[in-house]
């Protein structure tokens, strides 16, 4: 039994387009960022505490299980770029990613309870110049409310892209190809 550690529907529906049979459940973490964490440490550290958290709350479900948590931060010039607060916070980050290239880090990982695999993959995103109304409107919208760096590549945001360079799942939230070869490699040392 797979059970996916999160509430994202965005998750839910990638780890579906690749077949994978799971239940979904809730997996609440402190998601602060430390004070000495890069970038590539925090958001592998919340995708491990979230598989550990799914694990442990899904104890009703079976005893055979693994657990799959998954994280994705927008990281520009070294900055985290979390869920917006408002539209101030959001209007600033769009506007540091007008005309720039950012980078998405999303980590897997996968807990059994007696063993832990994860992943990171990086991708390269360009973004097209954003002008004050073009961000207005973006957030009227209601898509950036809930999403790291405030914008969904996968939605109205897609249309600021101009270049990517690596994995667009991994970008909306769970990198198909890596998940399936890490759910593959656990696979084989624990019986679902």
């Amino acid at each position: 039994m797979l059970i996916l550690a999160s509430q994202s529907p965005r998750r839910a529906e990638l780890l579906s387009q690749i077949g994978v049979p799971f239940t979904t459940l809730s997996a609440d973490i402190d998601e602060t960022l430390l004070p000495t964490e890069t970038p590539s440490t925090y958001v592998q550290r919340l995708a491990e505490q979230k598989a550990q958290a799914g694990w442990q709350a899904s104890a009703h479900l079976a005893d055979n299980r693994l657990a799959l948590g998954a994280d994705t931060v927008v990281v520009i010039h070294g900055q985290v770029l979390g869920k917006p607060k408002d539209f101030g916070d959001a209007k600033r980050m769009l506007n540091l990613l007008s005309n720039q290239q950012h980078e998405v880090l999303t980590a897997v990982s996968v807990y059994s309870g007696t063993q832990h695999d994860s992943i990171l993959v990086r991708t390269q995103v360009t973004f097209c110049t954003l002008n004050d109304t073009q961000i207005y409107d973006y957030w009227e919208s209601g898509e950036p409310e809930d999403k790291a760096g405030s914008y969904a590549i996968q939605g109205i945001g897609g249309k600021f892209v101009t270049h990517i360079n690596g994995s667009y799942s991994a970008v909306v939230g769970l990198p198909l190809y890596e998940t399936n070869q890490l759910l593959s490699r656990m696979s084989e040392t624990h019986e679902c």
